[in-house]
């Protein structure tokens, strides 16, 4: 006997898991963008070998230490691809297009309220953290800014090349049209953001080259890639628990109705 999905697939719990989707997906998009590249976190570290040594740049090394080192902001980043895949799988391509551009203009509306806060004037002996809101502040609009183009164009292309994937195989091998959109639109989003941010000189003071920059680029995008292969197992599952609650007007499934 097929187990089924979980809960009744009532318009009010489909409308609820949509929402909800669509709340992960802007909480960690608004979040991502707020702290940005206001630090730098270390994932891991190891001794290189002699010969990976000599061509690894001292950026990302301390002697024979190699450093994974990514923006904080990207701790969050990588879950919005999943959400949108999810939503795609789930409800469609237009729907998870839908959330994408409700995120760019959020962004927007954070940046104005940000905005409008830092143009009143401060007042004197009460305030608890002047300091603290003027470095988020900054750090906010240029990382805003520079990540919306990027945003745009990578959650777009993601969104378009998942149904791309899901029309050519007629619904199946999910792994495929998950990796294979994520991974790309993940390069995309990775060099244009830090380009941006490289151009504008939000990076700091030791990204002054093209080969420092390429070096952030692919630990940024790598951190992406081991992503998106670990989170296609929870897509897999996702999918599965809330298969009777699809409504994508394609009527392309990944499991079937049948029940036995």
């Amino acid at each position: 006997m097929k187990i089924s999905s979980i809960g009744d697939p009532s318009p009010h719990k489909r409308d609820l898991l949509f929402i909800t989707l669509a709340g992960i997906f802007l909480i960690s998009l608004v979040l991502g963008n707020a702290i940005g590249t206001t630090k730098f976190i270390t994932l891991f570290s190891f001794d290189l070998p002699p010969w990976l040594k000599e061509v690894t740049p001292s950026l990302v090394r301390d002697g024979s230490l190699y450093v994974m080192s990514i923006p904080v902001g990207l701790i969050a980043y990588p879950f919005t691809f999943l959400v949108t895949d999810l939503i795609s799988e789930l409800f469609g391509r237009k729907k998870a297009q839908a959330v994408v551009w409700v995120g760019f203009f959020l962004n927007l509306y954070m940046l104005g309220l940000m905005s409008a806060a830092n143009l009143f004037p401060n007042t004197y002996g009460v305030s608890g953290g002047l300091e603290l809101f003027d470095g988020v502040y900054e750090f906010m609009v240029a990382n805003t800014l520079s990540s919306m183009f990027a945003y745009l164009v990578a959650q777009s292309v993601d969104v378009r090349l998942y149904h791309f994937w899901k029309r050519l195989t007629k619904g199946k091998y999910l792994w495929l049209r998950n990796n294979g959109s994520t991974m790309v639109s993940q390069l995309v989003d990775s060099t244009a953001i830090l380009s941006i941010l490289y151009i504008t000189g939000n990076l700091g003071e030791t990204i002054s080259t093209l080969g420092a920059l390429t070096i952030l680029i692919l630990n940024s995008y790598l951190f992406k890639f081991f992503f998106a292969l670990f989170d296609t197992p929870i897509l897999y599952a996702g999918v599965w628990l809330f298969r009777d609650y699809n409504e994508d007007p394609e009527g392309i499934k990944l499991y079937d109705d049948e029940r036995g």
